[in-house]
C-alpha cells in the first residue's frame, strides 16, 4: 500500500525556530513583486512603492534601498493620497509587467510597472490608469545613491528633471513632448485616464538617454516575454507554476554574459532581526548546475549552451582555482563590506554587500562544476578541446584534494569539516569524468579513475554513514543530519530506494522537519560561526519531495510539493526561507535556488518515477 504524506506531518513535532524580537517592517518581503530588464531588477511593494533597485546592473549600488532601512534610503511611491482600502495585483499574462490596482473611497487606479528590455540606457516605466471614480494620486520619487547613503541634487536639465550625485544620474519624463513631471507631484486621475512616468539612468557626464515612447515600450516588453516563454517545453500538470518560475529565473539573468544571480537583492535576512544577511547578487556554480539542468528540461538549449560557455570561460584554465561563486562578468574578488547607515530589514544588521564566502574552499563545488561540464557537453553533443581539458584538470584536482575538509555546501563560517555531501560531490566529479571517457572514447587510464571513484565511495560508506542509526551524517563522525545528504541519490551514488538512503530520509524527517518543511541543518547543533536560528529552507523541501518521488512515494511527493508551492506570494514568487510560526517568507527575494528546485521537482513529478535499473543519475535539482 502506497504511503501518504500524513505520517510525515504527524512526525513533524519539532517547534518552529525561535527568533529574536524584530521591528515589523513597513512592507513584508513577500509583499513584493519583481520587474526587470535582464540587467537589473526592482522590487515593487503592494503599497505602490519601488523600495529596492540597483542601477545600472544587478551588482551596482542601489538608488532605492528603503526596504533595507527607511524612506530616507530611497524609494519611488505612486499611490492615492487617500487611505488605500484594497489592493489587487497580477502579472499581465506570462510576462514581467506588473499591474497593481489600488482602491480607495473615491475610486480606483491601476499601476502598470515594467522595465523595457535593455537597449541602451536602463529605463523604468510606470503608468497610472484610472479604473473608476476620481482619485488624487501622489508620485513621490526620492532616490538615494550609493546604497541609500547619498542625497542627490535635483535640478532641471535639457527640459527634464534630474537627480545627480557622484557617478549616478536619474531623469524623469512623461510622454514625449509633454511637460516633464516633478520628483514630487500630485495629479487627479479619472476613469479612462492613462498617465506615464519614465525614469532613466545615465552617468551625469553623458547625455540624457533618448526619450522613450512608453506605449511602444509596453507593447515591445509584453511581446518579448510572451515570445520567450512560448519556447518552453512545460511539464504536464504543472504548466502555470513552472512558467512563472522560469520567467522569474530569466529575470535573474544578466543578459550580457548569461550569468544568473542567486537573487537580485542583498541584505534581506534569514533570521528576523539577526545577522545572517548576505549579498546574493552573484553567480554560484551550484546554481549554475541547477540552471543548466532546468533549461535543458524546459527545452531552452540555446540559453544553456551560452551559459555553459560563459562558466567555462569564467573558471579559466586552472580548475584548482575554481571558486564557489563569481561576479556577473566573471569577477573573482567579491570583497565583503557592511553598510552601517542602513538599519536593516526589520532591524536585521549588519547589511552587507560583497560576499566573503567567495574564497572559501568548498569541495562540493568541484562536483557541481563537473555536473555543469557534463550537462554542457550533452547540450553541445560534442566534446570540445576546452571542455575535455577542463574535465581532465578537474578530475586531477579532485584526486589531489578530495580528502581535505571544507566549509560545506552551506558556506558555514565555522571550522572546516569532512562534510559527507562534499565527499559525495567529489565522487560525482570523478563519475562524470568516467562517463565522458566512455562516451567519447578518450584514451585515458580508466582504471585509475575507477579506483579513485571506488575509494571515495568506500570512505563515504565507512565514515559518513552511521550504521547504528541507519543514516548518513552531516560530516564524518557527526551525529547530526543535513538536508544536503539528499545529494546521495541525486548524484547516482546510491539509488533513492537503497535502505541507507531510506534511513537517511527518515532521519531528516525526524530531525529537520518543522511543520512538515525542511531545515538545512540544526543551527543549535552545528557550529556555523553565526548566532541565531533560521527558517525552513524552501529548496530543501522541494528536494525532499523529489526524493519521495524517486522512492515511489508519489502521494507524499505531490503533497509536499503542493504545500511548498502554496507559500508563493500572490504573484508566484518565493524567497529563500519560510517561517512556519510567523507564516512569512524570509531571505533574499526572489530566490533563484527556490525556483530552480521547484522547476526541477515539477519535471520529475510529471515524468514519474524512473525505472530502478536506470543508470542515469536522478536529478535532485
Amino acid at each position: 500500500m502506497e504511503p501518504t504524506a500524513q505520517p510525515q506531518q504527524q512526525r513533524a513535532t519539532r517547534r518552529a525556530p525561535r527568533v529574536p524580537h524584530a521591528v515589523q517592517p513597513r512592507v513584508l518581503i513577500e509583499d513584493h513583486a519583481l520587474i526587470g530588464d535582464l540587467h537589473t531588477a526592482a522590487l515593487v511593494g503592494k503599497d505602490g512603492a519601488i523600495d529596492f533597485l540597483c542601477l545600472p546592473d544587478f551588482d551596482s549600488d542601489a538608488c532605492f534601498a528603503s526596504l533595507l532601512g527607511g524612506e530616507d534610503n530611497g524609494f519611488w511611491r505612486i499611490s492615492p493620497t487617500q487611505p488605500v482600502q484594497g489592493v489587487r495585483r497580477r502579472y499581465r499574462g506570462d510576462t514581467l509587467i506588473l499591474e497593481t490596482e489600488l482602491s480607495c473611497a473615491s475610486g480606483a487606479v491601476r499601476l502598470v510597472d515594467f522595465m523595457p528590455i535593455r537597449d541602451g540606457a536602463p529605463q523604468l516605466v510606470r503608468f497610472v490608469e484610472g479604473v473608476r471614480g476620481e482619485v488624487k494620486v501622489r508620485s513621490q520619487l526620492q532616490p538615494r545613491f550609493a546604497n541609500g547613503l547619498t542625497t542627490p541634487s535635483v535640478r532641471r536639465r535639457d527640459g527634464t528633471f534630474g537627480a545627480v550625485a557622484g557617478p549616478d544620474a536619474l531623469y524623469l519624463r512623461g510622454r514625449p513632448g509633454a511637460e516633464p513631471p516633478g520628483f514630487d507631484t500630485e495629479l487627479t486621475v479619472r476613469a479612462g485616464d492613462r498617465v506615464p512616468f519614465v525614469l532613466s539612468w545615465a552617468p551625469p557626464y553623458e547625455d540624457i538617454p533618448r526619450a522613450l515612447e512608453p506605449d511602444t515600450a509596453l507593447e515591445a516588453t509584453e511581446a518579448f516575454w510572451l515570445e520567450w516563454i512560448d519556447r518552453a517545453r512545460l511539464p504536464a500538470g504543472f504548466e502555470e507554476v513552472v512558467k512563472r518560475s522560469l520567467l522569474t529565473l530569466k529575470a535573474c539573468c544578466f543578459e550580457p554574459t548569461g550569468a544568473i544571480v542567486a537573487a537580485p537583492t542583498f541584505g534581506l535576512p534569514e533570521t528576523p532581526g539577526g545577522e545572517r544577511n548576505w549579498d546574493y547578487r552573484f553567480c554560484w556554480v551550484r546554481d549554475a548546475s541547477l540552471r543548466l539542468h532546468a533549461l535543458m528540461r524546459a527545452g531552452m538549449f540555446e540559453e544553456g549552451k551560452a551559459f555553459g560557455r560563459w562558466l567555462i570561460d569564467a573558471v579559466g584554465g586552472a580548475p584548482g582555482q575554481l571558486q564557489i561563486m563569481y561576479g556577473l562578468r566573471g569577477e573573482r574578488r567579491l570583497t565583503e563590506v557592511t553598510l552601517p547607515w542602513l538599519q536593516g530589514y526589520g532591524g536585521a544588521v549588519p547589511v552587507r554587500i560583497g560576499n566573503g564566502a567567495y574564497d572559501q574552499f568548498q569541495l562540493d563545488v568541484l562536483g557541481e562544476f563537473a555536473a555543469v561540464l557534463h550537462t554542457a557537453v550533452e547540450l553541445q553533443g560534442t566534446l570540445t578541446q576546452a571542455a575535455e581539458g577542463a574535465f581532465r584538470q578537474l578530475a586531477q584536482h579532485v584526486e589531489r584534494v578530495w580528502r581535505n575538509p571544507d566549509h560545506g555546501i552551506w558556506e558555514m563560517r565555522g571550522p572546516k569539516r569532512p562534510f559527507t555531501a562534499s565527499k559525495v560531490a567529489a565522487w560525482a566529479a570523478v563519475d562524470r569524468w568516467l562517463r565522458v571517457i566512455d562516451q567519447f572514447g578518450l584514451q585515458e587510464d580508466r582504471a585509475r579513475w575507477e579506483r579513485l571513484r571506488q575509494h571515495i565511495f568506500d570512505e563515504v560508506l565507512s565514515q559518513g554513514y552511521d550504521a547504528g542509526r541507519n543514516t548518513f551524517t552531516q560530516f564524518y563522525g557527526s551525529k547530526q543530519v543535513d538536508a544536503s545528504l539528499l545529494f546521495v541519490p541525486a548524484t547516482g551514488m546510491l539509488p533513492a530506494t537503497d535502505p541507507r538512503v531510506v534511513g537517511t530520509v527518515k532521519a531528516i524527517e525526524e530531525e529537520l522537519l518543522v511543520d512538515g518543511l525542511v531545515l538545512r541543518y540544526r543551527t543549535d547543533l552545528s557550529d556555523d560561526g553565526l548566532e541565531g536560528e533560521e527558517g525552513t529552507f524552501l529548496a530543501c523541501s522541494f528536494w525532499l519531495a523529489l526524493t519521495y518521488q524517486l522512492q515511489g512515494r508519489t502521494k507524499d511527493a505531490r503533497a509536499l510539493f503542493d504545500r511548498v508551492v502554496g507559500f508563493q506570494n500572490d504573484v508566484g514568487l518565493l524567497a529563500e526561507e519560510y517561517l512556519p510560526r510567523e507564516r512569512q517568507q524570509l531571505g533574499n527575494f526572489p530566490q533563484a535556488f527556490s525556483h530552480l528546485a521547484l522547476v526541477n521537482c515539477a519535471y520529475t513529478l510529471a515524468e514519474g518515477t524512473p525505472p530502478a535499473e536506470s543508470t542515469r543519475a536522478p536529478q535532485l535539482h
